[in-house]
């Protein structure tokens, strides 16, 4: 490196210089020679052979995008293989479309579906000369330059070009370069490149596959990208199916899919549509008879737009495109425009039943909620106080108070004002589903934290098949999804102490006195003591087997069991049979203070059920790219996570909710589920202070679980007479329940619980436990709401939560 020389390289260059100066100086004396000495005729040969010459030496450098001056032009690898945006298509385990994810909502279709007369249409209107060209129709360019030479602009892009823009985006920043920022040269670089495009495609694909790509991608306006979406969307038809005056219509919309859109502006639609029926008049494609009868037909609509959030079972379908998430970003795959066909667990008839059981037991619910609170504010404190600057905490968290608060900081007074400004809102009713009021944005928060919420899913204990998924009671207007919330358990954790107590050798039939205790803990370096209660208040001091105990709830026996295993035995169990979510080492988590989701709840249920197998819930089965090829297939994964007998124990505990005196889940006695030959067992729970109500139910083919609770812990019912989950939950799965078993094509969730697979060494065939005369619950059955005393409570302050 250091022996190179510089100035002998410069030497070189300077002589390649003068070299090439020298011949194009040479060049340029003899043309100019040879053009000086030939007849008129031949001049003119040589200048327009010195035009195309030039020009297609420009054409090559646009293409080329010469010295970065012209911009990036398609590629022949993207020519070959374009890349159309194309909707994912969700569907059921009993074949249903429910959803799509797209960002522009497009479904292909093939040539051999398309209708012969749309096609005729389309070409007769927009190219008719489309047979006959190359990509660009040099007749229709040299006219419109002449029309434009008259002060008449038209236009004379072909259908091959039209789809260039499509595809490749051709008019884009990114693709002018240095020279497309000057003024003038933009539209000459961009149809420069339209052109070269346009004839590459016309080399590499057939007139077919260029009038199936376009349709496929042209928008039609609404949200309808495609020619198979407009169908559906505007007359709820295919493209096969479509008739003379439809296909005129889709293909007037063309020219401006605002101006001409047959809803929004139906006059000019049908003065469109009837000059596109008077083109294929003119081309002799239909008769004078057949025109003059179809000019007077009025367009007809059967207008449905395709939302993004359209479809059924929406909280479904976001908690599948999470899931799916980090395999997308494994497989570099765009969920919403790659074209995959996603077949999923849910079956469309179950989802509906769980639908219709969260909307009747929940306008029950609320018509309560809304009696037992009247005209006083439902967010009040452990003590009963309504948290002062609640609704004020909320706003802050709104987009509408950032929005305000960038306008006029620092100036509180007319933040203050505007959200107190009467406006109109829309918000949830029951009855309409949404309304709109004129009231400020204060009043809509006060309005909207009135509502309590609920979450249900119903799974198969033998793989995790989720078969219904429901995440509150209204998509639009909350998102965020109650079945993958955290809240606390409540007595439904209960499982998981007993589960471990069988675990380590004890039976269901074993005995414990239902009394006052203590627990001393270590707290920030401090010994304290702390004591639960039993839902009534009061211990009974009766002698009660353990299953006894499980049925009706007892927190003081629970917990007598939980300090006898120990609470970090109980937490391995849990994590082993289904909760992924951290617990609290500490004793209170034995009666659910801990949050868990209603998701990994439902899904350890299972486990106990699947008889101690256990596995992840799975929402989907298999996955297609757009031409059928299998990305995803699911394998069953399974592990042993307890003892077949305590699984078998667990279902015993389980059944006995409803067969022990006055156990728990009495209630769903109510509910005609008893008469298809099925076995129940299941297990309620409810928070302190009434803020969290749940219920598991089992059988031995499905297993179902409910939340029901206000949006934030505060907002809650004040007694358990109407807020334990027996009376807000339960339901839920038995209103579920009726129609699953009374449907035919659902037989096989009818089944018993099958007798032991394997000798059981613990007894669990013991005598009921009848109550004590102490006892003073509510209507005759157990209360099984979570009551503690300590400083643990501190696990369930009604913190005021940023509003998902």
């Amino acid at each position: 490196m250091a022996n190179f020389d510089f100035r002998n390289l410069a030497s070189r260059g300077k002589s390649a210089f003068v070299f090439f100066k020298s011949k194009c100086k040479f060049l340029g004396t003899k043309y100019k020679s040879f053009y000086q000495n030939s007849p008129w005729y031949k001049k003119i040969v040589i200048v327009f052979c010195s035009l195309i010459l030039l020009f297609s030496l420009y054409l090559f450098m646009v293409d080329i995008n010469f010295l970065w001056l012209f911009g990036k032009s398609p590629s022949m690898s993207s020519i070959n293989n374009p890349n159309q945006s194309v909707a994912s298509e969700i569907y059921s385990a009993d074949g249903k479309l429910i959803s799509k994810y797209f960002r522009e909502n497009r479904t292909p279709v093939e040539y051999e579906e398309i209708s012969p007369i749309l096609i005729k249409t389309l070409i007769s209107t927009e190219d008719e000369r489309f047979y006959e060209h190359f990509g660009v129709d040099l007749k229709g360019v040299f006219a419109a330059v002449k029309d434009m030479a008259h002060g008449n602009a038209r236009g004379a892009s072909t259908i091959t070009q039209q789809l260039v823009k499509n595809l490749f985006k051709v008019r884009s920043q990114y693709s002018r370069g240095l020279i497309g920022n000057i003024p003038g040269f933009k539209l000459l670089i961009m149809k420069s490149k339209e052109w070269i495009t346009a004839v590459k495609i016309e080399i590499f694909y057939s007139k077919k596959e260029i009038l199936t790509m376009y349709l496929n991608t042209v928008d039609f306006g609404s949200n309808a990208y495609g020619i198979k979406t407009a169908c559906k969307t505007y007359f709820n038809t295919t493209p096969r199916n479509l008739t003379i005056e439809q296909a005129a219509t889709l293909v007037g919309l063309l020219k401006a899919t605002t101006t001409y859109n047959p809803r929004l502006n139906p006059k000019n639609s049908l003065k469109r549509r009837n000059v596109v029926l008077e083109n294929l008049l003119t081309h002799r494609l239909i008769s004078k008879a057949e025109f003059d009868s179809l000019k007077r037909i009025p367009i007809k609509l059967n207008y449905s737009i395709e939302q993004n959030y359209g479809g059924q079972a929406l909280y479904f379908r976001d908690a599948v495109a999470e899931s799916l998430k980090n395999w997308c970003k494994e497989n570099d795959i765009d969920l919403y425009s790659d074209g995959l066909k996603i077949y999923t667990t849910l079956d469309t008839r179950m989802q509906k039943y769980a639908e219709e059981a969260v909307d009747k037991q929940m306008r029950i619910v609320q018509r309560n909620f809304d009696s037992h609170w009247g005209t006083e504010n439902p967010w009040q404190d452990q003590n009963h106080k309504e948290i002062v600057g609640f609704i004020e905490d909320l706003a802050k968290k709104t987009d509408t108070y950032k929005i305000l608060e960038q306008k006029y900081p620092n100036r509180p007074d007319s933040i203050n004002y505007y959200l107190n400004k009467p406006h109109k809102v829309k918000v949830f009713d029951y009855k309409t589903g949404t309304k709109e009021m004129n009231i400020s944005t204060m009043d809509s928060i006060r309005y909207m934290e009135r509502f309590m919420h609920t979450g249900f899913v119903a799974m198969e204990p033998q793989n995790g098949f989720v078969r219904a998924w429901v995440g509150d009671i209204d998509f639009n207007s909350w998102k965020y999804d109650k079945v993958l919330s955290k809240r606390q358990p409540g007595s439904t954790f209960k499982l998981f102490d007993y589960a471990t107590a069988f675990n380590k050798g004890m039976s269901p039939c074993d005995e414990r006195v239902d009394q006052y205790l203590e627990w001393e803990v270590m707290e920030k370096g401090e010994l304290k003591k702390w004591t639960p209660r039993n839902a009534n208040g009061n211990y009974s001091g009766q002698t009660l087997t353990l299953k006894a105990a499980f049925a009706r709830s007892i927190n003081s026996i629970a917990v007598q069991i939980a300090k006898e295993v120990g609470i970090d035995e109980i937490i391995k169990t849990a994590h082993a049979m289904g909760i992924k979510t951290p617990l609290h080492n500490i004793p209170a988590t034995s009666l659910g203070a801990s949050d868990v989701s209603l998701l990994e709840l439902v899904n350890s249920y299972c486990t106990v059920v699947n008889d101690g197998m256990t596995h992840d819930p799975v929402l989907v089965t298999r996955i297609e790219d757009r031409s059928g090829k299998v990305l995803y297939s699911y394998t069953p994964e399974q592990k042993q996570a307890i003892p077949y007998e305590t699984a078998f124990l667990m279902q015993q505990m389980l059944q006995g909710g409803l067969t022990e005196p006055m156990g728990t889940t009495q209630n769903l006695w109510s509910f005609d589920v008893f008469k298809y030959n099925t076995d129940f067992g299941g297990k309620t729970g409810t928070s302190s202070n009434h803020s969290d109500a749940w219920f598991v139910g089992v059988t031995p083919n499905l297993v179902g679980g409910a939340w029901v609770g206000g949006e934030h812990r505060s907002i809650h019912f004040r007694t358990g007479k109407l807020g334990e989950g027996s009376k807000t939950a339960l339901p839920i799965f038995g209103y579920f329940m009726e129609k699953v078993l009374a449907d035919t094509r659902l037989s096989k969730y009818r089944a018993k619980f099958p007798k032991p697979k394997q000798p059981i060494t613990k007894n669990y065939q013991c005598q009921s436990s009848y109550p004590s005369a102490k006892n003073d619950s509510i209507d005759g059955l157990a209360s099984d709401s979570t009551a503690i005393n300590s400083d643990q409570e501190g696990l369930e302050e009604d913190n005021v939560e940023e509003q998902l």
